[in-house]
């Protein structure tokens, strides 16, 4: 049902320029005991359309308190303990988005992100598990594809906390990282 509704959601915003809030591997509460406010501030002010989760949320108040924003899609990460999907296909003005956490495979290795990107179909594979932010765009096998990962903003591994607020205007991909540290953090 959820996903349905979901879905109608998408076809209403085709056609115009659409704001994603992108983020990943929060793990609250197991790892953090506090989700940075400027999370929620920013996804509410920037009026995301659509928040794009890639796992280990591994508490379900997470996606609700997400979804009190804006319509959010998540996948299945290593640690949830949710009937989330693995994998998630989105198609908004005409960019096929993959969604996947990457705990399936051995290693996270560019190469294997782009076989899978061209297995799904996708022109952006947004993945997590790694808790480190990630862009580049290839020309691969004769297409275009991106492969990004919005970091996490609460766990980092070796590099900063991290999420994105995205946009896809006229099928292509800008974004805007935010870094909960530099801008406000309260450690408990």
């Amino acid at each position: 049902m959820w996903i349905n509704l979901i879905y109608e959601y998408l076809r209403e915003i085709l056609g115009k320029n659409v704001k994603l809030g992108i983020l990943g591997d929060t793990h609250y509460p197991d790892k953090t005991s506090y989700l940075p406010d400027l999370i929620f501030n920013v996804f509410k002010s920037e009026k995301v359309d659509l928040i794009l989760h890639t796992g280990d949320l591994t508490a379900p108040e997470v996606l609700e308190r997400l979804a009190e924003i804006s319509p959010t899609i998540a996948v299945k990460g290593n640690l949830d303990q949710t009937t989330l999907p693995e994998e998630k296909i989105l198609e908004i003005n005409n960019l096929k988005i993959g969604l996947i956490h990457g705990h399936q495979f051995l290693s996270l290795d560019e190469q294997i992100l782009k076989y899978k990107a061209l297995e799904m179909g996708v022109d952006i594979l947004i993945f997590g598990h790694t808790h480190r932010f990630f862009y580049n765009k290839y020309e691969y096998m004769g297409k275009e594809v991106i492969l990004f990962n919005p970091g996490s903003p609460t766990v980092p591994r070796m590099s900063d906390p991290t999420f994105v607020v995205g946009e896809i205007t006229e099928g292509k991909f800008n974004f805007r990282i935010f870094k909960p540290w530099e801008t406000q953090w309260k450690y408990p």
